[in-house]
């Protein structure tokens, strides 16, 4: 996008102070990025649901750090101009801190993204703290945690008591003091996501969460309803039904083959009269001929 300036964390956080909400949205590959970016998105995240909208998964817990590195190039490559966050796949930063910046390096120089996306609260501070203090922007997540639906008891909506609000809260606190530039909150309460939202200084982004958090983040797939089948989701607004233009496209082609429709005259390339000539002198038909056998054919099929 001509002119464009990729967002970074100082201008979020002035972004939170005005009161001006941030856009992010998934992306995996050149094609998606660049259309994202042309679109005016803020913030374009490489998540692990890659591996359910992608890769063809159940969950995101097969993906890989070569999945998310490869996927980040391509999507570095067609959003140049856009702030890029990549996901730290399950099990890629529980270790030790030596091997999470190890993995968190790949995803910097060979994924060239600007940010790191990480699931959980107040036990990977650690972490945080050391990948922060090695120079790379760290963007929270707390609330559902895909990584973690084992753990969990699946897709479960967080904050509907006290004790997991305060729990909430105390993650949300925790990442913030560790030097989170920013924090996702997933299928959280509105009430508590909006508390959340209003006590931190750093912006936060909702995917499930209500109306009170700072921005708010989709799948790509889910926006524009590019799946099959579709499953609705109730946190998700569709604006297109591209899944099934693409369906009844292909649909389209396929008949217009079978009838031999496509390719039509406007479709083909013809040769000048030496080739004709050429052609009539070695096979003993001319283009004329060529063409009014091709048209007998297609006349005896139909």
């Amino acid at each position: 996008m001509a002119g464009k300036q990729a967002l970074n964390i100082v201008k979020m956080k002035k972004m939170k102070q005005e009161g001006i909400p941030l856009s992010m949205l998934t992306a995996y590959d050149y094609p998606s990025a660049k259309i994202a970016e042309e679109a005016g998105i803020d913030i374009i995240l490489v998540g692990d649901s890659l591996g359910n909208v992608v890769l063809g998964y159940d969950s995101t817990i097969p993906v890989t750090l070569d999945d998310i590195v490869y996927h980040s190039r391509a999507v570095a490559r067609g959003a140049e101009h856009t702030f890029i966050v990549a996901d730290m796949p399950f099990m890629t930063y529980h270790s030790s801190v030596s091997e999470s910046l190890q993995g968190i390096r790949r995803l910097m120089q060979e994924g060239h993204v600007h940010a790191v996306k990480l699931e959980g609260g107040a036990e990977i501070t650690d972490v945080v703290k050391a990948t922060v203090q090695a120079g790379v922007p760290v963007l929270g997540h707390i609330g559902l945690t895909p990584q973690s639906v084992n753990q969990i008891g699946g897709y479960r909506i967080q904050g509907k008591d006290e004790a997991d609000a305060r729990r909430l809260m105390a993650d949300a606190k925790a990442l913030e003091q560790a030097g989170a530039f920013g924090i996702v909150l997933e299928l959280v309460t509105e009430e508590v996501a909006t508390a959340i939202s209003k006590d931190l200084s750093i912006p936060t982004i909702g995917i499930g969460a209500g109306r009170g958090c700072d921005g708010q983040v989709l799948v790509y797939h889910d926006l524009i309803q590019y799946a099959s089948p579709y499953f609705s989701k109730r946190f998700v607004k569709t604006y297109a039904d591209v899944g099934g233009l693409i369906r009844s496209s292909i649909e389209q082609y396929v008949s217009d083959v079978k009838g031999r429709a496509f390719p039509a005259v406007e479709h083909v390339f013809s040769a000048d009269d030496r080739v004709v000539e050429s052609l009539e002198s070695l096979y003993g038909q001319g283009k004329g001929q060529a063409q009014e056998q091709a048209k007998e054919k297609v006349e005896s099929q139909s």
